[in-house]
């Protein structure tokens, strides 16, 4: 892997700002909901505990080692934990992962708080159907973990846990969606984690719609419709 210069580290600063401050402006986080990480090649950078994502200073990021001993900057995310384990987990299937971002999006949230799954596989219950092609094509499954006190170790546990049981299954993960808290999403850049979210966001936003009360439930796409969009775009699902 190439090493990263200095004059890197602070595009990411930038773009970790960049994408906050657009999360915020379009009401995918609130007051001081969310986080944003990103992997360097000897630590990490990631927003700062109780910071609005709108109004992030690059300069006060929190700097840590790979070891997640904070070296500068404000005091780090208590989603740190959850974070590195993603990573972990993450880049045995997808090497190049590089960013995390963690929202309290309201459609995803409202979704999880529903008594039974919108969608239960072989691999366990997940937040949503593959109702549209772009869901099935940019997000993919979606495994809808129990609820975990923010920032706990079964929290973590769990993510890596799905991330790893989805991967082996051939059906690698880009998020997971904790329950009554928000989704967790992860891709190469910030800005390309950040079009993840507002997929999945507005994927949850559609099913809300078109399932309310007494209305009948969408159906998914067929499995023939799906394994076309396998092989046409390589989706993973």
């Amino acid at each position: 892997m190439t090493c990263l210069s200095h004059a890197d580290e602070n595009r990411w600063r930038d773009e970790i700002c960049r994408v906050g401050r657009s999360l915020f402006e379009r009401g995918y986080v609130h007051a001081t909901a969310g986080n944003i990480s990103v992997r360097l090649d000897d630590g990490y950078l990631i927003t700062p505990t109780d910071a609005c994502l709108g109004f992030l200073d690059p300069a006060r990021l929190s700097r840590l080692d790979l070891q997640g001993q904070q070296l500068s900057g404000d005091r780090a995310s208590k989603t740190l934990a959850l974070h590195r384990r993603i990573y972990a987990a993450a880049q045995v299937f997808d090497a190049q992962t590089r960013c995390v971002l963690h929202t309290h999006s309201t459609h995803c949230v409202a979704l999880s708080l529903r008594d039974t799954p919108a969608a239960t596989t072989s691999l366990g219950p997940e937040l949503l159907p593959a109702i549209t092609p772009y869901f099935v094509m940019k997000v993919g499954h979606v495994p809808l973990l129990d609820y975990a006190r923010p920032g706990s170790p079964p929290a973590a546990e769990a993510a890596a846990a799905a991330i790893t049981r989805y991967g082996q299954a051939g059906a690698p993960l880009r998020a997971v969606m904790m329950a009554r808290l928000g989704p967790n999403v992860w891709h190469e850049s910030p800005a390309q984690a950040m079009a993840t979210l507002e997929e999945l966001e507005e994927t949850a936003r559609l099913w809300l719609l078109s399932s309310a009360v007494g209305a009948q439930q969408p159906a998914s796409l067929t499995d023939g419709q799906i394994e076309d969009l396998r092989q046409s775009f390589g989706a993973r699902w």
